[in-house]
């Protein structure tokens, strides 16, 4: 299901991956993570001011058009401020300004209240998490971030149209060939209900693919604590490999279609917030979108099952 070009440089291997279904592609090179450059994370801790913080979090988010804001467990949720999206929620996640660490209920309840903010919206849906400043975060405060709109973004808009094209031609869903082989691989992490494997053809460093049973927001309601148990394992699998920082994002068709495609969330760790804000995205992944990846999906699975 993609095809991989190995040459070896005077320094090492590099290998050219492809996707395809998609025609996406990567250059992963695991000599480039000598260059040293992770370091530990390094970021303020001054919760003065947070919007985010419980003694702010009335006064300074707006309420949805009825005048209330979603509440479930300790998340918030409520309208973004400037939204890029037709339909665009915030859901802070916790009280903490600063969490050491997730439980399984923030990550369910913060994932109910995103889903509930986006139901009445009959579009396209995305979840999104991008956690700490060097993975896009304008607020250290951990929160989720709900998109809707009319056409999906390019991403799963690939998916859906090339996997509707493969169900027309093969009588058979990609993701359901997909997840049998990646099975059978050597980049299968775990899961049942949900198939968690490191991504073949990574979008970002250390990407995790989780693929769901379902197609659309309004069907992913009794998997929602499986998705946030696994987003949880995941998490835990990039804090042991010494990285804290990451982007997720969960994408669905719109509702009331059953194309061949299936939702699927994509976790990518990212390079922890630094004094030098040296960053992990330079022109391959901004200007010729085919990102440059240190860590073999084989190695990332492998050390999964170390830990």
């Amino acid at each position: 299901m993609f095809t991989v070009t190995e040459i070896e440089t005077a320094h090492g291997r590099l290998q050219y991956r492809t996707e395809k279904l998609t025609g996406i592609r990567c250059r992963i090179s695991p000599e480039r993570i000598k260059r040293g450059i992770e370091m530990e994370p390094s970021y303020p801790q001054n919760r003065e001011g947070c919007p985010f913080c419980p003694e702010n979090i009335l006064q300074e988010t707006p309420p949805f058009r009825d005048g209330n804001r979603i509440c479930i467990g300790e998340s918030v949720t409520f309208p973004n401020l400037y939204p890029y999206a037709e339909r665009h929620t915030v859901t802070v996640i916790t009280r903490e300004h600063s969490p050491a660490d997730f439980s399984l209920r923030h990550l369910t309840d913060a994932l109910k209240a995103q889903t509930e903010s986006l139901a009445d919206y009959r579009g396209y849906h995305s979840i999104n998490w991008n956690y700490l400043p060097s993975a896009g975060a304008s607020l250290l405060h951990p929160h989720f971030q709900g998109l809707a709109d009319k056409t999906p973004s390019r991403l799963p808009g690939c998916y859906i149209h090339a996997s509707q094209k493969y169900l027309e031609e093969k009588g058979r869903r990609y993701s359901d060939d997909f997840c049998e082989r990646e099975r059978q691989s050597g980049r299968f992490l775990f899961g049942d209900e949900i198939t968690w494997v490191a991504n073949p053809v990574p979008l970002g460093e250390r990407e995790v693919r989780g693929i769901l049973p379902v197609s659309s927001l309004d069907e992913a309601g009794p998997f929602i604590g499986v998705l946030a148990e696994g987003l949880l394992r995941i998490i835990h699998l990039y804090r042991d490999l010494g990285t804290f920082s990451f982007n997720f994002s969960l994408f669905f068709a719109k509702p009331g279609i059953k194309p061949g495609y299936r939702a699927f969330c994509s976790v990518i760790s990212r390079i922890n917030p630094n004094p030098a804000s040296i960053s992990d995205t330079a022109f391959m992944e901004r200007l010729h979108h085919e990102p440059v990846i240190m860590t073999l999906p084989e190695d990332l699975a492998a050390a999964y099952g170390d830990i």
